[in-house]
C-alpha cells in the first residue's frame, strides 16, 4: 500500500486528489495549517481510516523534515499556495514565502529525510503571463505578470534544479485554469456562478466584474488531479502542460452561466475597473500534446459541462441557505 503526502489538502485540488488516491488504495497524509478557525469543509465528507491530517506549515522546514521522517511517503504532492492572483499584489511577501520558499522547503525536506519519495509541484499557467507564443507548451518562455506567477516560477525552477542536481524524482504540472463547485468564491468563475444562483433566487441583482475579454483555458479540476497522479507513475520525471487546448473569455463563461438558469447576462453584469489587475494577462491557452502522448491523459469534461455543473451546485447551495436563513 502506497502512502501519499498532500499539502493543501483542504483546497479544491487537494480534496479531489485525496478522494482519487483513497479510491486507488493509498494511505493519505494531509498537511493542514495551524489556524484558529477550522477550514476542512472540502474534505469533511471523506470517511476513511487511511486518511490522516497533520498540522504544519510549508514555511517551516523543520516541521516538514519531521513529517517526512515520520510518514516516509512514496509520493509527495505540494498543492499548498496563496492561490489568489489578485491578493498576491497586496501580499507579495507572504505569497513568495508560501508559493516559492514553501516549495523549496518541501524539496529540501524530501532530499534530507526521504529522498526515495516522488515529488509533484503544482506549477501554473500564470508563469507564462505576457505570453511569447500561443498556445503555450512546456518550452514556452515564462514572463509572469504577478507576484503569484513570479513565486510559482521560482518554485518551478527549483524543482528542475533539484531533479538535475540530486537525481530526485520531482516534476511539475503546469496546470491551466481548472475549476469545480469546490472553487473558492474569491475566484472569478465561482464569483460568477454564485452570483447567478443568487440572482436567480432574487437575492442579488448585479454582478460586478473586471476584464470580460480575458481569455483562459478552463478545465474541470477532477480531471486535472488525475494528471498529477499520472505524472508520478512514470519512470522518468518530467514537466507537463495540463490544459484543454481551448480558450474562452470571461464573457462566454457568464453567458453560459446566466443562460443555464434562463437569465440574460447583459441585464445583470457591470464592468467595475477596481477588479482589473495592475498587470493584466490577456490570454492563456495550453498545448497538452505531451500529456496526451506520454501520460495518456486528456480532459473528459467540456467547458459547458464545467460551467453548468458549477451553476447547478450553487443553485442548490443558495436554495439551502434560503431555507435556513430565510
Amino acid at each position: 500500500m502506497k502512502t501519499a503526502f498532500i499539502t493543501g489538502i483542504t483546497g479544491q485540488d487537494g480534496s479531489y486528489l485525496a478522494e482519487l488516491l483513497l479510491e486507488k488504495g493509498y494511505t493519505v497524509v494531509g498537511l493542514v495549517r495551524r489556524v484558529s478557525t477550522e477550514n476542512t469543509q472540502r474534505i469533511s465528507h471523506i470517511e476513511s481510516e487511511r486518511l490522516t491530517l497533520v498540522e504544519g506549515d510549508v514555511t517551516d522546514l523543520s516541521c516538514l523534515m519531521h513529517l517526512m521522517q515520520t510518514h516516509k511517503p512514496d509520493e509527495v504532492y505540494n498543492l499548498a499556495a496563496q492561490s489568489f492572483v489578485m491578493d498576491s499584489f497586496t501580499e507579495p511577501v507572504h505569497t513568495s514565502q508560501v508559493n516559492g520558499i514553501g516549495a523549496l522547503n518541501i524539496l529540501e525536506a524530501v532530499r534530507l529525510m526521504h529522498p526515495e519519495a516522488k515529488v509533484y509541484q503544482a506549477s501554473t499557467s500564470e508563469m507564462f503571463g505576457q505570453v511569447r507564443e500561443t498556445p503555450q507548451t512546456e518550452n514556452t518562455p515564462f514572463h509572469p505578470r504577478s507576484p503569484y506567477g513570479v513565486a510559482k516560477t521560482y518554485a518551478h525552477y527549483m524543482v528542475q534544479n533539484y531533479r538535475e542536481s540530486y537525481d530526485m524524482h520531482a516534476c511539475c504540472g503546469i496546470l491551466f485554469n481548472h475549476e469545480s463547485p469546490r472553487r473558492g468564491e474569491e475566484f472569478v468563475t465561482r464569483k460568477i456562478t454564485k452570483a447567478v444562483a443568487r440572482i436567480a433566487h432574487d437575492k442579488q441583482n448585479t454582478l460586478r466584474l473586471g476584464n470580460l475579454d480575458a481569455r483562459r483555458d478552463w478545465g474541470y479540476a477532477p480531471d486535472y488531479v488525475e494528471a498529477m497522479w499520472l505524472m508520478l507513475q512514470q519512470d522518468d520525471p518530467e514537466d507537463y502542460v495540463i490544459a484543454t487546448g481551448e480558450a474562452h473569455t470571461v464573457r462566454e463563461f457568464c453567458e453560459i452561466a446566466f443562460k443555464h438558469v434562463g437569465l440574460c447576462m447583459t441585464q445583470h453584469v457591470t464592468v467595475d475597473p477596481k477588479f482589473f489587475r495592475p498587470a493584466e494577462v490577456e490570454i492563456l491557452l495550453g498545448d497538452n500534446t505531451k500529456a496526451k502522448e506520454i501520460l495518456g491523459w486528456s480532459p473528459r469534461h467540456t467547458f459547458v459541462h464545467l460551467v453548468q455543473s458549477m451553476v447547478e451546485a450553487d443553485m442548490e447551495e443558495v436554495k439551502n441557505e434560503i431555507s435556513v436563513n430565510g
